[in-house]
């Protein structure tokens, strides 16, 4: 069983002359993964040019948000940061690829910051959240903290497409954690 809170996740695909069919979320299957939460919004985002950068955010208690991401045009590199106060691997992240061909997604936990980049145009991202937008609860820090250190894949000399928010997030050392840590060190996307 894979103990690490965020977790990616690979639906099999069944395939023949017409396409693929495949289950993206299955109760069952997500609480086998030891993913239990309920899903009570879903999400879609357009981010039109390459290399926009959506992040890095949580929402804070008690409105924090489990997400379910996962990218159904172009390609991602999508991020989760253990923001845990107490975390041994606190300010530590994992990052992962998701595209429509892959087909991944990737579960981010409560007490975790959550960002990806566009790796090509025109990308679509969709996601379930186990709780509405709060924009009183709405957080996040730095996408570039040299704290996190995050090995964004975007090319030198390359500046990626920000909101005003985004611009201006504070840095970890400067955040004050509500998020409690449950005992569940970050560990490697398996």
């Amino acid at each position: 069983m894979d103990y690490s809170p965020v977790k990616l996740i690979a639906p099999r695909r069944f395939g023949d002359s017409r396409g693929w069919f495949t289950e993206v979320y299955s109760v069952p299957a997500f609480s086998d993964r030891g993913i239990s939460c309920t899903f009570v919004q879903d999400n879609h985002s357009l981010s039109v040019p390459a290399f926009t950068l959506r992040g890095l955010h949580f929402q804070t208690p008690p409105r924090g948000q489990d997400k379910l991401v996962r990218c159904v045009r172009g390609r991602i590199f999508d991020v989760a940061v253990d923001v845990r106060q107490e975390s041994p691997t606190y300010g530590q992240w994992v990052g992962a690829e998701l595209s429509a061909e892959n087909g991944h997604q990737l579960f981010i936990p409560i007490g975790f910051a959550h960002g990806f980049v566009t790796l090509e145009a025109n990308c679509e991202v969709t996601y379930k959240c186990s709780d509405t937008y709060a924009p009183e609860a709405d957080g996040g820090v730095r996408w570039d903290d040299p704290a996190i250190g995050i090995a964004w894949p975007i090319p030198a000399g390359t500046t990626p497409e920000l909101s005003a928010k985004d611009q201006v997030q504070p840095l970890l050392a400067d955040f004050d954690s509500p998020f409690p840590y449950d005992g569940r060190p970050l560990g490697p996307l398996v």
